[in-house]
């Protein structure tokens, strides 16, 4: 028979649980297709002494999607209307799905964003005039931001690799996803449009972390 003190403890628990369930939702940010450019590359594109313009701001701070769009061109095919998001970067990536890569007709590796050795190159191509990179298509690995304050409440680590569940329709389990964490971020986990599609995500609905691995960014960043 269940004590009555055990039943109070178990009940006080749940309780508990329930009044920090917002605590552990992650909104969920799909990200289409889309370029960082260096500001070299972007004044090849636009011209000398260019800047980027603000469309809107994203949910990450200093994070913006641009006005401008490019023409991104591989051996088999191209997409237009590409957007550009700011600010400028160091080096010029394109960010694609697995979906993408079959029509642009290039093996994008699954990475980290900004990790570009070994990738394949792309054509950019803008209205002033067009950059080839000889690196910096690739698959965006999978991952989440958030604060050191959420990181300590999720019991996770920067650069922690942890099993998401997703809720709805199509309710499922992503796993191989890469915990960031920053006083600079906001909490959010970023998919691209196949991974969204696959299990009925859209902007705004939300995950929560199903378990950590207890595996490190090395082990999976391929």
């Amino acid at each position: 028979m269940v004590s009555e003190e055990l039943l109070k403890l178990v009940t006080q628990r749940v309780i508990e649980k329930v009044k920090n369930y917002d605590t552990y939702k992650i909104p969920i940010g799909v990200s289409n297709r889309h370029v960082h450019v260096s500001q070299e590359d972007l004044e090849i594109l636009f011209g000398k002494g260019y800047e980027l313009t603000k469309k809107s701001d994203l949910k990450q701070p200093g994070q913006f999607a641009c006005n401008e769009t490019v023409t991104i061109r591989g051996p088999k095919g191209e997409f237009g209307g590409v957007r550009i998001l700011g600010p400028v970067r160091k080096q010029s990536q394109v960010e694609i799905s697995k979906t993408d890569s079959f029509r642009l007709g290039v093996k994008a590796p699954i990475r980290e964003s900004g990790c570009l050795s070994g990738t394949p190159g792309l054509e950019i191509i803008g209205p002033k005039g067009a950059v080839s990179l000889p690196e910096g298509a690739i698959i965006a690995l999978r991952h989440i931001h958030m604060t050191p304050r959420q990181a300590e409440a999720m019991n996770v680590w920067d650069k922690d690799i942890v099993e998401v569940e997703t809720f709805g329709e199509r309710r499922g389990v992503f796993g191989d996803v890469l915990v960031r964490v920053s006083d600079q971020f906001s909490l959010e986990m970023h998919v691209d449009v196949d991974e969204a599609n696959a299990c009925a995500l859209r902007n705004n609905d939300y995950v929560m972390i199903r378990h950590n691995t207890g595996t490190s960014l090395p082990a999976i960043n391929r």
